[in-house]
């Protein structure tokens, strides 16, 4: 797994360069992106960036559609193995409705769903598993979905790049003190609670999902500011609960300012917690250099609990019952 990573930087170089064709939608005011597991955190990816736009996005990660579907709408599947059962029921009740669809495995039952019912397909092998196929997609998508998916190249290239400078620092040819992925995955000891400011959500849910699938340890995930309604007062008994604070270069100044407030909290309880911001740039940059930085760390916390990272035994077990 750890070898894929270190190429994650030319994976989405070469997806985005690929020649894949491109699909041309127009007229599309409402996108659905669709998918489960290591699919579907291609979806929060994808409704963390679009949030800075006018684009309205829905996730749907489970059996059923929301009821606005309409002729206007774009209804993204997607499936890595093409088999997971909740995606494929969502792309039939699709392929009965008056909107737009397009689906995007590995091959599998999807696959040969979308020929037989004349639905656009996009087939994308995997690498490794459908968590570390993560990047081949996303930069596939973004390619193939430029008609709907307001990102310039430009924004494109730039986050290829804080990838690639971020591999000089993180991946397993450097495991010294100044390796920022295993650092952290050191300092995590008990649960981590993952706090994380509005459009940053994507990297905090896939940060969750990779310690409980790479390193399967239990992981949680808050919003910074609702927590200051409900979560905060949690701290007021002891536990193992390890807070992680994810944090945007460019967050909104009244967030900056929960942020500092939540710091003081925590130093005047003497509640030990680890920062982490994100790289310079757009939105894209931002979310994608964070997940490389904190997929890493869920691998070197797997390596370093002398864990393989790979099987996912708990999921084979549900699969096989479905």
């Amino acid at each position: 797994m750890y070898a894929v990573y270190d190429t994650w930087a030319q994976i989405a170089k070469e997806s985005y360069s690929s020649n894949v064709q491109p699909v041309n939608f127009r007229n599309i005011d409402h996108i659905v992106f669709c998918g489960m597991g290591g699919s579907g955190a291609i979806g929060d990816l994808f409704y963390s960036i679009l949030s800075k736009t006018n684009v309205h996005v829905s996730l749907v990660k489970g059996y059923l559609l929301p009821r606005t579907v309409d002729a206007n709408t774009l209804i993204i599947t997607t499936s890595v193995s093409g088999n997971t059962p909740e995606t494929l029921n969502v792309l039939q009740s699709a392929s009965k409705l008056d909107c737009n669809v397009i689906g995007f495995s590995s091959g599998g039952i999807m696959e040969q769903f979308c020929l037989k019912h004349n639905i656009k397909f996009r087939k994308i092998s995997k690498i490794h598993s459908p968590r570390a196929s993560f990047i081949k997609y996303v930069y596939s998508l973004l390619h193939i979905l430029d008609s709907v998916i307001p990102i310039n190249a430009l924004d494109v290239k730039e986050s290829i790049t804080t990838l690639e400078k971020m591999s000089e620092n993180i991946n397993s040819n450097n495991l010294t003190k100044s390796n920022r992925a295993l650092e952290l995955s050191k300092w995590i000891s008990g649960i981590p609670l993952i706090y994380y400011p509005w459009g940053l959500q994507a990297a905090a849910i896939r940060f969750k999902n990779s310690l409980q699938e790479n390193a399967k340890i239990h992981a949680i995930t808050e919003d910074v500011i609702e927590a200051c309604h409900n979560g905060i007062v949690s701290w007021e008994s002891e536990s193992n609960i390890q807070p992680i604070l994810i944090q945007g270069k460019n967050d909104y100044i009244k967030t900056k300012e929960r942020w500092l407030i939540i710091k003081d909290y925590f130093k005047q309880h003497k509640i030990n917690y680890y920062e982490i911001e994100s790289e310079e740039g757009n939105i894209l940059s931002k979310v994608m250099g964070l997940v490389y930085l904190l997929d890493y760390a869920s691998i070197y916390k797997a390596i370093l609990t002398k864990i393989d990272p790979t099987p996912v035994d708990s999921i084979d077990y549900i699969k096989e019952r479905l």
